[in-house]
């Protein structure tokens, strides 16, 4: 663990956000002020990479850091004689209360996350392998429009912020392998105080608020610890709302809210979609319960489209095309008859999925609700229904934009049998996020009953109930599910080629220089270093069988790599005959030096 690394990374979140929040009219409590920074600072950090590298600087760690405390210095110099805290007027508030509350779900979730994610050696599924050559390329090259990077699965035209993020990050410290399983845990627990400070502001109420978060924390739909870009876009969904909700207080907000957006819409494909879409739908639903255009709220929105378009959608589209942009991001739908981007876990869920959450789920996008909280959501709804009316008032236009929220989630999830849809599969986690806020107010109409008829003591007998309920039936499947081993990906050949990589993780060097031929991912990701994106080396693979063991020997010396690899991946891409000659003929040459070896993994060493 790199204690630095995690300074740095609140150092240069808390300044990014506070250089982008001093001029607006910021909370009065002292814990969201300064939490929430955190948020925009998340949503900057990625967007200042960029802006260097177009610039063509690199995004060195230690110019985002000398930029980053530019303002806060000058900030702290220019109020030097304010800065003394009176302990006499400090006061602990309800508002405070909550917040601390709040705060041990967000420390509950990181312990889950994080004791999941390091209980096993390796990186789970594919998908993390393929963002351990992004985050390596940024770490190592620094810039996202550097020729080379058209080579890394998840960068050019992808949208990159998730591996610039976590690049930026391991430039601190030795291990890929730690940087991805930690700081990836922790964004998506950051989530947490994102999403109670945001229904917070849009509800106006904090106990609502923190109901609703207890419930999102709980709720298996909402997050795993898996790795991918998927974990900075879902954060930064509620810190963007925040922000816009703020826009009631000062119009400056506009601004922040813009500079946050850009990376909203930069981090994934499909939920940067889908943060499109919940804007549109939260603008459409807020101006015709308001009956007035929300100039505000529009050139927010307008102004991080634009900045996303400017600083990376057109120039990848003048580097790729519109064709190979749409392709390279993933999306491969066909114009005729409309139907969109599908997901490889689609399937048609029926009702005992929503309803009875497992302790054996899927591990990217877990599905389920649980028993108490799916009940809490109809009586949210049910009480909605019958007091239709009263959601014309202000004071509830949160409560409609919620409710449009469900009906649009509630489409998108079931949406595999239709031809319009979003990849379906991957959407419970939005789902749950205006599950979560209609259960909280089935939660206080039941206590308001409760109430009614018990005083006190009935109200809160029925939250400790409800919250003992969801516990048992939601929150306990998702601790099992996010603190069970999990699968290393599809894509091995056996478990013993997994041993052997294994083996090499713990007994070389971090960063050795060990060359594979067929896949780069898992040296990368279990910290050695090879340079998967060099074109040179990528060519050097493709006529290896071409080539004589003093040819290998001479082409890995002169760029340095201490070790080889022959593996279960080299015999499926040239068959076992072909691979068993030409470890034989570099075997006989003694310009290699077995250092282990099973069925599926042998490691040599370069003489």
């Amino acid at each position: 663990m790199s204690f630095f690394t995690i300074v740095l990374f609140f150092v240069y979140t808390f300044c990014l956000g506070l250089t982008a929040s001093f001029f607006v009219k910021n909370s009065e409590n002292f814990l969201e002020r300064n939490l929430m920074r955190i948020g925009y600072g998340l949503g900057l950090l990625p967007f200042l990479a960029i802006i260097l590298n177009l610039f063509k600087v690199p995004a060195d760690w230690r110019i985002i850091l000398a930029i980053s405390l530019l303002y806060p210095v000058y900030h702290v110099f220019r109020n030097r004689k304010n800065l003394k805290l009176s302990v006499a007027t400090f006061k602990i508030t309800k508002t405070d209360i909550s917040i601390f509350v709040m705060l041990l779900i967000f420390a509950a979730a990181l312990y889950v996350y994080a004791t999941g994610a390091f209980k096993y050696p390796y990186l789970e599924d594919d998908d993390s392998w393929g963002h351990a050559e992004g985050i390596r390329f940024m770490s190592a090259v620094k810039n996202v429009f550097s020729k080379e990077a058209h080579n890394v699965r998840y960068l050019n035209p992808y949208p990159p912020t998730y591996d610039i993020l976590f690049g930026i990050l391991h430039q601190t410290n030795d291990s890929v392998y730690w940087t991805m399983k930690f700081f990836n845990a922790l964004v998506i627990s950051l989530s947490i105080i994102f999403f109670y400070f945001f229904i917070k502001e849009f509800s106006g109420n904090r106990n609502k608020a923190l109901f609703a978060t207890f419930a999102l924390a709980s709720v298996p739909a909402f997050m795993s610890h898996f790795i991918w870009a998927l974990a900075l876009t879902i954060p930064l969904f509620f810190v963007s709302f925040y922000a816009i909700e703020r826009i009631k207080h000062d119009k400056k907000w506009r601004i922040t809210a813009g500079l946050v957006m850009f990376t909203a819409f930069t981090s994934s494909p499909t939920h940067s979609t889908y943060f499109g879409l919940f804007l549109a739908l939260y603008l459409i639903a807020k101006m015709i319960l308001e009956k007035k255009i929300l100039v505000y709220h529009i050139l927010a929105s307008v102004f991080g489209l634009m900045l996303s378009f400017v600083f990376w959608w057109l120039p990848m589209i003048l580097r790729y095309g519109v064709k190979g942009t749409i392709q390279g991001v993933g999306f491969s739908f066909a114009i005729k008859g409309a139907k969109m981007f599908s997901g490889t876990g689609d399937r048609v869920y029926n009702f005992a999925d929503f309803f009875f959450a497992q302790k054996q789920n899927m591990i990217n996008s877990p599905i389920g609700i649980g028993i108490v909280l799916s009940i809490l959501t109809i009586v949210g709804i049910i009480f909605l229904l019958v007091r239709f009316k009263e959601l014309l008032k202000h004071e509830n236009h949160w409560l409609a934009i919620t409710f449009v929220w469900f009906i649009f989630t509630l489409y998108a999830v079931n949406a595999a049998k239709f031809t319009i849809k979003l990849s379906p599969f991957r959407t419970w986690m939005l789902f749950a996020i205006p599950v979560c806020i209609l259960a909280s107010e089935g939660t206080f109409n039941l206590m308001s009953l409760a109430k009614g008829v018990g005083g006190n003591i009935g109200k809160y007998a029925i939250l400790l109930l409800l919250i003992i309920g969801i516990y048992f039936t939601s929150a306990q499947q998702k601790i099992a599910v996010n603190t069970a081993v999990w699968p290393p990906g599809g894509f091995w050949t056996s478990g013993e080629e997994i041993a052997g990589y294994l083996w090499m993780k713990e007994n070389l060097k971090p960063n050795a220089k060990v060359f594979g031929f067929v896949i780069e991912g898992p040296v990368i990701g279990l910290d050695k270093y090879i340079c998967s994106w060099c074109e040179d080396e990528r060519e050097f693979k493709k006529i290896v069988m071409n080539k004589t063991a003093q040819d290998i020997n001479s082409f890995l010396k002169s760029k340095g790599y201490q070790y080889m690899i022959i593996d279960g991946q080299f015999a499926r891409k040239y068959g076992a005959n072909e691979t068993n000659n030409k470890l034989n003929e570099i075997s006989q040459s003694n310009l290699f030096k077995p250092v282990f070896g099973n069925n599926a993994f042998i490691l040599l060493q370069i003489t």
